[in-house]
C-alpha cells in the first residue's frame, strides 16, 4: 500500500489546527485519519476533533498547548499510524430511481455514455463507506463510487432539493437528508429518513458504515 504524503498544517486562529492531505480521498487514508483522531483524544489540551474528507481539525486549549507543538506531534506520529477500520454496519438503502424521484438520471446516463438502466445497475453494485457526516445533519460523505459514474455537478444548482434524494456530485454519491439547496445530479430517492432529531440515534448512518443501494423501482 502506498504511503500517503505528510499532512499540510494550517493554524485556524489560536485554538484550532487543521491538517489535510491532497486528493483523491482514499479509504486507507481516511482510516488513518480516524486512527489519528483516536490518538489525539488523549493528548493534553486537545478537545474536540472534527474529521473531514482527507483532513482533521483539532480544537485545543491555548493555555495548555499551541498549534506549533500539536503540528510537530502530528507530523511525528502520522508516518507510524496504520489504517484503523471502524466496525461499521451494513446498511441497505432502498431507492426509487429515475422519474420524478431521479430527474437527472438521463443526464448522468448521457454524460457517462451508459444507459439509465446500466447507471442504476452499477450504482447498486458498489459498496460505499461512510467517511464522515457533514454539510447537513445526517449527510454522509460516501467513498466508493465507480469512476465511470462520476458526473459533474449541475451548472445551475437547485434552490430546494427534496429530502432523501440520492445524487451524484463529481466523484461522490450521497443522500440529502433534508430539503436544501444543492447542485448534485439527482438519480433517485429513498423512503428512509436519514436524520430524525427526535430519535435516540438521530442519524441513520455513522462513519465506517458500509452502504449498499437497492433498486426498488426504475423509471427511465
Amino acid at each position: 500500500m502506498t504511503e500517503a504524503p505528510p499532512p499540510r498544517l494550517h493554524p485556524l486562529g489560536d485554538a484550532a489546527l487543521l491538517f489535510e492531505l491532497p486528493a483523491p480521498a482514499r479509504l486507507d487514508v481516511q482510516q488513518k485519519i480516524w486512527a489519528l483522531a483516536a490518538e489525539a483524544a488523549a493528548w493534553p489540551g486537545v478537545g474536540e476533533m472534527l474529521p473531514g474528507m482527507n483532513n482533521l481539525t483539532l480544537m485545543f486549549d491555548p493555555a495548555q498547548t499551541d498549534a506549533e507543538a500539536l503540528g510537530a506531534r502530528v507530523l511525528a506520529l502520522w508516518p507510524k499510524l496504520r489504517p484503523t477500520a471502524i466496525a461499521g454496519r451494513e446498511v441497505r438503502i432502498p431507492v426509487a430511481y429515475g422519474g420524478e424521484d431521479g430527474p437527472d438520471l438521463a443526464d448522468v446516463a448521457t454524460h457517462t455514455g451508459l444507459t439509465p438502466m446500466e447507471v442504476v445497475r452499477r450504482h447498486c453494485a458498489g459498496e460505499y463507506i461512510v467517511y464522515l457526516l457533514g454539510f447537513l445533519p445526517g449527510f454522509a460523505f460516501l467513498g466508493g463510487l465507480a469512476p465511470e459514474l462520476a458526473t459533474p455537478r449541475r451548472a445551475e444548482p437547485r434552490t430546494a432539493v427534496p429530502a432523501r434524494s440520492v445524487g451524484i456530485g463529481g466523484e461522490q454519491t450521497g443522500i440529502y437528508p433534508l430539503v436544501s439547496p444543492g447542485g448534485w445530479q439527482l438519480i433517485g430517492r429513498t423512503p428512509l429518513e436519514m436524520f430524525d432529531p427526535a430519535a435516540k440515534e438521530p442519524t441513520l448512518l455513522r462513519p465506517g458504515d458500509r452502504v449498499r443501494f437497492v433498486a426498488e423501482s426504475v423509471r427511465t
